[in-house]
């Protein structure tokens, strides 16, 4: 029997709106990414699609995005957390997939395969021929590495949604009384 939504307690809906939001924003983000801002750094003569990404590169790291992107990961976690030690409630396992989703596949791709391309893009003088040489393999494979982060992080904003949504439809739902 599943545990009845009134003893869902309210911060867990809370943190799961937040989640749902926290990466649903980060698959905005992406997917601007992945749906225009390469291609236009693309078009350029590769110095300045080369200084555009090593000035975004620069700017990204602060304390907003910061909060957005690993706030949104310290509550994955907690949520994963409560959905193990709570399997018989309502939502435990889109919970799960979302928080899976988002630190097993956002953040990984980000850290595995984007941030060290942007680490290897980072100290090259844009003028280069090494900086130009990169740069034609570095957007091709960033933006398709970022396509697969964009993707675990909308999905999993659409798993953090349908627990929300689990959370609602099972306090509608009669509870067994056991009379």
């Amino acid at each position: 029997m599943r545990t009845p939504a009134a003893s869902i307690p309210r911060y867990l809906v809370a943190l799961s709106i937040f989640a749902a939001l926290g990466t649903g924003s980060a698959g905005g983000v992406f997917f601007a990414f992945s749906s225009f801002v390469m291609r236009a750094f693309a078009r350029l003569p590769a110095p300045q699609g080369i200084a555009a990404m090593q000035s975004i590169n620069i700017c990204v790291i602060n304390a907003s995005f910061a909060f957005q992107l690993f706030g949104t990961a310290a509550v994955c976690l907690f949520l994963a957390g409560w959905a193990v030690t709570h399997r018989s409630a309502a939502g435990p396992a889109w919970l799960l997939l979302g928080s899976f989703l988002y630190l097993g596949v956002t953040m990984l791709v980000t850290f595995v395969f984007n941030v060290p391309q942007n680490d290897a893009l980072a100290p090259l003088n844009p003028y280069s021929p090494q900086a130009a040489q990169l740069w034609s393999t570095l957007v091709p494979s960033w933006t398709a590495w970022n396509h697969v982060r964009t993707a675990g992080a909308l999905a999993s904003a659409l798993a953090f949604t349908l627990a929300v949504l689990q959370f609602g439809t099972a306090q509608s739902l009669p509870t067994d009384t056991g009379a």
